[in-house]
């Protein structure tokens, strides 16, 4: 990733309404079964750490990996929690992790089956494994290919990658329901009017809130409502 994109890409993490509101979903879904003290976390594709301050006050001491070392931050008390390589058997930090996450990384590896292994291998005997993943081929857009999207799951195609790897799923469930319509949508309009890809950016603020809102409003109101549909994948889980 160029060193620009980098620093476009934190300001999007840090204020686009899509990934607040997957922060906040994520968030509410570890406060269920909360961590204790000693508790180890591993972020995967951590980029500059940005999740790291909201995951420490889950409990914890919080750590990442990160392949691109474009993303990490030179702040030494950062960048020190932070393995710059490849999530693969070259990562060997002689411990196991009480959670680990894996927040739409499976999507950009050609090798997601052993990178899942791998994550689940790493895991304390009741650590749990949390992976989000964007949902549906029928939605792929320009946007999966600017971003080197490799594939996009459903429930049953993650349940038989998640076999394969030996991790048990406790929790699967879709999310952003309300996105499905206007990804839908956008596929059409792609296909007929041949668009090239453009790079993300942060709607006007009142766009950007109402989007965030809606979010919110669907993750609080269709969360206990295991709706068939959504533009993404949220699994929990841990080692069979």
């Amino acid at each position: 990733m160029e060193a620009e994109y980098a620093r476009v890409y934190q300001r999007l993490y840090r204020e686009h309404w899509w990934w607040r509101a997957r922060e906040e979903l994520i968030v509410a879904v570890l406060q269920q079964t909360p961590l204790g003290a000693n508790a180890t976390v591993l972020d995967v594709g951590c980029g500059g750490g940005w999740f790291f301050e909201r995951l420490g006050q889950l409990g914890g001491r919080v750590e990442g990996v990160e392949a691109d070392p474009a993303l990490v931050p030179q702040d030494a008390s950062v960048r020190q929690r932070i393995h710059v390589g490849p999530f693969d058997q070259s990562f060997q930090p002689g411990k196991r992790y009480s959670l680990i996450l894996m927040l739409d990384v499976l999507e950009h590896l050609e090798n997601a089956l052993s990178s899942l292994q791998h994550a689940v291998e790493l895991l304390e005997p009741d650590g749990r494994l949390l992976v989000t993943v964007p949902a549906f081929p029928c939605l792929w857009t320009t946007h999966d290919d600017l971003n080197h999207h490799l594939t996009r799951y459903t429930k049953r195609s993650f349940a038989s990658l998640a076999d394969a790897a030996a991790m048990r799923i406790d929790r699967s469930r879709y999310f952003f329901h309300w996105l499905f319509a206007c990804k839908l949508a956008l596929r059409v309009k792609e296909r007929w009017l041949k668009s090239r890809p453009a790079p993300p950016r942060i709607p006007p603020r009142l766009l950007n809130r109402f989007c965030y809102g809606l979010s919110r409003l669907e993750q609080m109101v269709c969360g206990p409502i295991p709706l068939p549909f959504g533009t993404s994948l949220l699994v929990l889980g841990g080692r069979r």
